[in-house]
């Protein structure tokens, strides 16, 4: 459940927007609504402006040790990551620095046995081969004893990466990233491979030709930029759409043979697309076994080599997508028997010798059900790793740097992280990061919606306008829209129930909608509800036909007031970890004997418990009691075995006991304490 924030509209500035620039109104709502009034052309134009690399610190160092390298015939290792930024970065520095005759190789990781960042063991492996310099891309800027370790075997390194900066910097030749205090670069919000892609254009010189290097290498740049989530503005949004145009014209052998395993052979690509279809196969393969299959796929001119490492990754992929399952049914297993950790929070879960590389997905996945910062923890003996995903507004970084002494290492950024610990410091580490975590104020989840619109004014010009302001991505998200009071009159289930498409009427006009990933099981609503629909337009074509796609983002009944929900159940949350309430906090989710007597009564009414919706119970009786005072009638009805309650992320079911005599409420566990505190106050 999240909180719907619609952004406010200036429509006399969207007026003067669409007249001026010859817009869409729609499209110039978006550009007023987005903050977007002062930066008009430079956002919707296709110019290639890229800064002066020479603007990031260290920069000039950089290249005069490279070019060194190349002119005295050194060996030089590309050193990257596992992930598809780190696998684009490493593609691109290394073709480039081959194409320009140096003596190049390249290094990446295993998840599972080396884990992020440099390493001494692969040190020594770069040792041997004869290395002089390495070049690490999207890593690096936190490996201070690695890289010492390789000065002390007479290796010199150069660090280019866009991750957070540490206290101490590397002592390394040159230290290239944007996040450090002292660099006065404008743009810092590229990713590992945008810095790659800006150090190629230093070592060109001044007089580099950036359109070229473009033409060879915005492809890859595109790839690591979005699968690292960096937002598409600025000089991101040049990497990203000449990308696009690179892969639509299926410039690289690898890259088309990656669209065709995907199942978009002869098919646009956008970077929709790239996110949540190419870019997981990447991410697979590096997740499950040798990232440098990503690398070689990218590399390799011959398109037979390239479909067969494609549909290797796809594989990958494939088996990914079940890891991933697996874990998050043991996740839901653990959530039901121990429900108090989902009320922290900060959710920190682990488990026996999960996948390492799958961890940081199954994090984003409870993440985004709860609505709370989450870190899922692999534990192998007496040595754990995990990885976490944050909510906005809460500085996941931060976090978990305040339990920096109980860690063996940690890295990331505001909204994701790694981290290692030991097995044995895992239930002081999930109490100290709540204890920083009620420090500071805790985000609601958002759905943020950009404008109201009027169902009767869709149209397909209306979702091709929005077109203009492509590619979509963080910072420049896909346009949600909100419809309002709308009569559900329809429900039909799509390939095996596995999907809803949903009409809806307003006004006398019938309105189709779909619905991904729900079934008539699992939905909520039902036929004569009054909802309103959070929305994404597109249009599809079908035999030369086009028609206007409505895809549901989220549902909620048109009198609902989910931050009215949501903060009611924090407080229950708040309560059962045993943190002070205030006296208004605790009259509003201690339940009367009357809210007792609604809620059984509807409850013994029902004819299927088995998938019950909290805040369906709460619309269908009015709002009589408060989300708190029902997670507490429920709590007290499971204690005095009047009902057995089951909830994880999939479902909450009630089953009806046969109690066979009268029970006392005041006994029950929740109730005691509840009257205890008050009193207390």
């Amino acid at each position: 459940m999240k909180e719907w924030s619609v952004a406010k509209l200036n429509k006399e500035n969207a007026g003067r927007i669409s007249e001026e620039y010859g817009l869409p109104a729609i499209v110039a709502m978006l550009l007023d609504v987005r903050g977007l009034s002062d930066d008009i052309e430079s956002f919707v134009s296709d110019e290639a402006f890229i800064d002066d690399p020479f603007e990031i610190k260290d920069m000039d160092k950089a290249v005069e040790r490279i070019k060194l390298a190349i002119d005295n015939g050194e060996k030089i290792c590309v050193y990257g990551d596992f992930d598809a930024d780190g696998v684009s970065a490493t593609a691109l520095l290394y073709s480039y620095l081959e194409t320009v005759g140096a003596d190049v190789c390249y290094y990446i990781p295993e998840r599972e046995s080396e884990g992020y960042g440099m390493n001494k063991a692969a040190v020594d492996i770069i040792n041997n081969m004869g290395v002089a310099l390495i070049v690490t891309v999207d890593t690096g800027i936190s490996a201070v004893e690695e890289i010492a370790y390789a000065n002390s075997l007479g290796i010199d390194t150069v660090v280019t990466d866009h991750h957070v900066v540490g206290k101490t910097l590397p002592d390394a030749a040159a230290v290239v990233d944007l996040h450090r205090p002292d660099c006065n670069s404008r743009f810092k919000l590229i990713s590992g491979v945008g810095v790659a892609f800006k150090l190629v254009m230093a070592i060109e010189g001044e007089y580099a030709d950036v359109d070229m290097l473009l033409d060879n290498y915005a492809d890859l740049v595109c790839i690591g930029t979005i699968g690292d989530i960096v937002e598409l503005r600025d000089e991101n949004r040049v990497f990203v759409k000449r990308g696009l145009m690179s892969i639509n014209n299926g410039d690289r052998a690898g890259i088309r043979a990656l669209c065709e395993a995907s199942g978009y052979k002869d098919k646009p690509v956008n970077a929709g697309n790239i996110s949540f279809t190419l870019v997981p196969r990447i991410n697979a393969v590096g997740r499950l076994g040798q990232s440098k299959d990503s690398v070689s796929l990218l590399l390799t001119e011959d398109y037979e080599k390239a479909l067969e490492i494609a549909h290797k990754l796809s594989d990958d992929n494939a088996e990914r997508q079940r890891i991933e399952r697996q874990i998050l049914e043991e996740i839901n297993t653990i959530t039901a028997r121990n429900p108090a950790i989902v009320q922290d929070r900060v959710i920190v879960i682990d488990g026996e010798n999960w996948k390492k590389g799958v961890v940081g997905i199954v994090s984003s996945r409870v993440k985004e059900y709860y609505g709370k910062p989450c870190i899922v923890i692999s534990r192998d003996g007496e040595e754990a790793s995990g990885s976490g995903r944050s909510v906005e507004g809460f500085d996941l970084w931060e976090a978990v740097n305040s339990c920096s002494d109980i860690l063996t290492h940690f890295g990331g950024h505001t909204m994701a992280c790694g981290l290692g610990l030991g097995s044995f410091d895992i239930e002081a580490f999930r109490e100290r990061i709540n204890e920083y975590a009620a420090t500071v104020s805790m985000p609601v989840p958002k759905l943020k919606i950009d404008c109201k619109l009027n169902p009767l004014a869709l149209s397909v010009d209306v979702a091709k306008s929005l077109y203009i302001l492509e590619p979509y991505g963080s910072g420049n998200p896909s346009p949600v829209f909100m419809l309002s009071d709308l009569q559900i009159t329809s429900i039909q289930p799509v390939k095996n129930n596995t999907h809803l498409r949903i009409t809806f009427m307003k006004s006398g006009r019938y309105i189709n909608a779909m619905k991904f990933k729900a079934s008539t099981q699992t939905f909520a609503y039902k036929v004569g509800d009054k909802v309103d629909i959070a929305v994404s337009l597109d249009v599809n074509e079908y035999r030369g036909e086009e028609s206007l796609s409505i895809f549901i983002r989220d549902i909620r009944f048109s009198d609902t007031d989910n931050l009215r929900y949501i903060k009611s159940q924090r407080l229950f949350d708040s309560f059962c970890k045993g943190e002070v309430l205030s006296r208004e906090e605790l009259v509003s989710i201690i339940p009367t004997r009357t809210m007792f007597a609604v809620v059984f009564r509807y409850l013994k009414g029902l004819k299927n418990r088995d998938n019950l919706h909290p805040e369906v119970i709460l619309h269908e009786l009015n709002d009589a009691v408060s989300m708190g005072q029902l997670r507490v009638i429920f709590e007290a009805l499971n204690d005095l075995g009047v009902i057995a309650i089951y909830e994880d992320m999939k479902r909450l079911s009630v089953k009806m006991l046969d109690k066979g005599q009268k029970v006392n409420i005041p006994d029950a566990a929740i109730i005691k304490r509840l009257k205890e505190v008050y009193s207390n106050e």
